[in-house]
């Protein structure tokens, strides 16, 4: 079986992408939760990635003795490993943008990821009201965010997904919905409902329950708050 090597669900968002992947998509898997205790080379995180990820971070897949790091190529190899489960559209135009929005959150939306670090446990509406304010950045890139959801869901039946069933695009989008609820960011009402759909979804619950349950707060993931 293979092995997913994460950090706390509560702050790792690209731990999120290949777990809810892989949960949704009924993949079966053994789950490693490395803590957060610093990203200094001799934390514990550290030296616990050292001997899987040459890189010392996560997510990371092991398959069999053979390590798969970075989420997009994560992605890639489970839906070869796992042609059944049809993780990308089948659709080769689809599947190509996809893809194409898929790289384009993997290297972008810079100014959300900055000011609007995932942390599902809090509710930060006030504080979401001040980056909004403030930061023109995270208003470009949610201009863009709304932009390329209304492309995808308008060639979409009423409340499907981003390309109709549930893909590798939706788990990668999930940690964004979880910025968005948390920080209270505006969006139009059939955006919301997509971010409710994703909530929605069985694999998405999951790791939320669980980093609900977590209670483990750490003080360098919280930009915005000096405890609980």
């Amino acid at each position: 079986m293979p092995q997913l090597y994460i950090g706390n669900k509560n702050y790792s968002s690209w731990s999120m992408r290949p777990w809810v992947l892989m949960k949704q998509a009924g993949i079966p898997f053994e789950e490693v939760m490395v803590r957060f205790d610093s990203f200094e080379a001799d934390s514990t995180f550290k030296k616990a990635l050292r001997g899987v990820n040459p890189v010392g971070k996560v997510p990371v897949l092991l398959d069999n003795g053979f390590a798969v790091w970075d989420t997009l190529a994560i992605a890639e190899y489970l839906a070869e490993r796992f042609p059944e489960k049809k993780l990308w559209p089948a659709d080769a135009k689809a599947r190509a943008r996809a893809r194409s929005v898929c790289a384009e959150m993997h290297s972008g939306f810079g100014a959300l990821r900055s000011h609007c670090p995932m942390n599902i446990e809090a509710s930060l509406p006030d504080t979401g009201k001040l980056i909004w304010r403030d930061q023109a950045g995270v208003r470009a890139d949610m201009a863009r965010l709304c932009g390329l959801w209304s492309e995808l869901l308008a060639a979409q039946p009423e409340g499907a997904l981003l390309f109709g069933d549930f893909s590798i695009a939706d788990a990668y989008f999930a940690p964004v919905c979880m910025r968005i609820k948390t920080y209270g960011l505006p969006l139009p009402a059939d955006l919301a409902a997509y971010v409710e759909r994703v909530c929605g979804l069985p694999g998405v619950k999951a790791w939320v329950e669980d980093a609900l349950a977590e209670h483990d707060f750490l003080d360098f993931e919280e930009p915005y708050r000096l405890g609980r």
